[in-house]
C-alpha cells in the first residue's frame, strides 16, 4: 500500500500546504486526491507570493484587476478565492462523504488586522461568504489577540483554522476559545456543529535550537512538543467540558500539525510526517514533503497517547539552557511578525506586477 494511504488509513488527514493556479490546472490537485490519499489542502500569503512571481496563470486577471482599479488586497483575494473555490469543489466529495470532518481549504485573514478582534471577526465572515463554499476555514492566528477573534468567528458560525500555535499551552488556550464559541452558540439556541482546526507549527523549534543543544537532542525538541501537545489534546477530548459540548453535537476540534517540511539537510525529509502519525489529526505538509513520503516514508508506530518521552526530552532541553516555554512565545511572535512581511511583500509585488502588466497592454 502507498504510504500515504497507510498513513491516511491509519486515521490522519494529510493536507497540501500548497496551491497555486498551475496546480489546478495542470490536474495535478485531482491526482494527489486519487493517488495520494490528500483529502485538503491550506494557503498563505508566502504560497501566493511564490505563485505569482513564478508562474504567468495569474498574469490576466492581475491587468484586469489593476485596469478595473482595485486596491492590491482586493485583486489578491479575488485571486485567492477563484483558486480556493475550484480546490473546495475538488475536496467536496471527501468533505460530504466525512459529514464534514475532512475536505477542507484554508483562507488567511489580513495579518495587519492581527491586533483588532472585531475587524478580524468582520472579515472572517465576509471572505466566508464571498468563498460561498462549505468546506472552507479562515485562519485566524492564535495569538493572545487572536484569541477573541476566534471565540466570536465560531459564535458567529464561522469555521476556522487557527493558526500560529506553537505548545500545548498555546493550543489548549485556542481550544478554550473554540469552546467558549460553541457553548455561547448552545446558550443562544444555535447548532453546535461549527468546524475547526488548531494548526501547531513545528520545525522552526528544531531550527531555532540547532547548534544550541547537545548532538542528542538535535532534531528532537519539535517531535516532543508535538507528541506532548497530541496528549493535551486526547487529555481535553476526555474532559467533562468537552463531553458535555459533544452531547449536545459539537465536533472535535481536530489538532493539525503544521509545518512538517524538514529543513535540516542532514535529518530524514519525512521526519515530521513519520513522527506526527496520529490518529484524529491532520498533518498539512509542503508538496516536496508530500512527494516524499509517498516515496520513501514508513508509518512504524502511531504517536502514543500519552506523549511518549516528550517530558523527558523537554526535561533534557531544559538542562541545556533553553527554555521552551519562552521559546514558544518568541516563535509565536517571531511568526506573527514574518505574516506581515510576507502579507507586506505579496501586496506590493502585486501592485508592480500590475502596473508592469497594463503598461505592456
Amino acid at each position: 500500500m502507498n504510504p500515504t494511504a497507510t498513513l491516511y488509513r491509519a486515521g490522519q488527514s494529510l493536507w497540501l500546504d500548497n496551491i497555486t493556479r498551475d496546480l489546478l490546472d495542470s490536474g495535478t490537485l485531482e491526482r494527489y486526491i486519487a493517488e495520494l490519499s490528500v483529502t485538503g489542502l491550506t494557503s498563505n500569503p508566502t504560497i501566493y507570493a511564490k505563485a505569482i512571481r513564478t508562474s504567468g496563470a495569474y498574469d490576466e486577471p492581475i491587468r484586469r484587476g489593476r485596469e478595473a482599479g482595485l486596491s492590491a488586497e482586493d485583486l489578491f483575494f479575488e485571486l485567492a478565492l477563484d483558486d480556493l473555490r475550484r480546490a473546495a469543489d475538488a475536496f467536496r466529495a471527501i468533505h460530504e462523504r466525512t459529514s464534514g470532518v475532512d475536505g477542507w481549504v484554508s483562507l488567511e485573514v489580513s495579518p495587519l488586522l492581527a491586533h483588532d478582534a472585531e475587524k478580524t471577526v468582520r472579515e472572517a465572515k465576509r471572505l466566508h461568504d464571498l468563498a460561498d463554499r462549505p468546506n472552507l476555514y479562515i485562519k485566524i492566528p492564535g495569538t493572545p489577540e487572536g484569541l477573541p477573534a476566534i471565540e466570536e468567528a465560531i459564535f458567529s458560525g464561522v469555521p476556522v483554522n487557527t493558526t500560529l500555535l506553537f505548545t500545548s499551552d498555546h493550543f489548549e488556550a485556542a481550544a478554550a476559545a473554540y469552546m467558549r464559541g460553541i457553548e455561547r452558540r448552545l446558550d443562544a439556541g444555535l447548532d453546535a456543529s461549527v468546524a475547526s482546526v488548531a494548526s501547531v507549527f513545528m520545525s522552526r523549534w528544531d531550527v531555532a535550537v540547532s547548534g544550541k543543544v547537545p548532538a542528542e537532542l538535535e532534531a528532537k525538541l519539535a517531535l516532543a512538543i508535538g507528541a506532548s501537545t497530541y496528549a493535551a489534546y486526547r487529555d481535553l477530548l476526555e474532559t467533562d467540558r468537552w463531553q458535555r459540548l459533544a452531547n449536545e453535537g459539537a465536533r472535535p476540534q481536530r489538532l493539525l500539525f503544521a509545518s512538517t517540511g524538514t529543513k535540516d539537510p542532514s535529518a530524514s525529509d519525512v521526519l515530521y510526517v513519520s513522527g506526527f502519525a496520529a490518529p484524529q489529526t491532520v498533518d498539512t505538509m509542503p508538496e516536496a514533503t508530500l512527494l516524499a513520503f509517498a516515496d520513501h516514508g514508513t508509518v512504524d508506530d502511531l504517536l502514543p497517547r500519552d506523549g511518549a518521552d516528550s517530558a523527558q526530552v523537554l526535561e533534557a532541553v531544559r538542562a541545556a539552557g533553553v527554555d521552551p516555554d519562552a521559546l514558544g512565545q518568541r516563535l509565536q511572535a517571531d511568526g506573527a511578525d514574518a505574516f506581515v512581511d510576507s502579507w507586506n511583500q505579496l501586496l506590493e509585488h502585486l501592485e508592480t506586477k500590475g502596473r508592469e502588466l497594463v503598461a505592456a497592454s
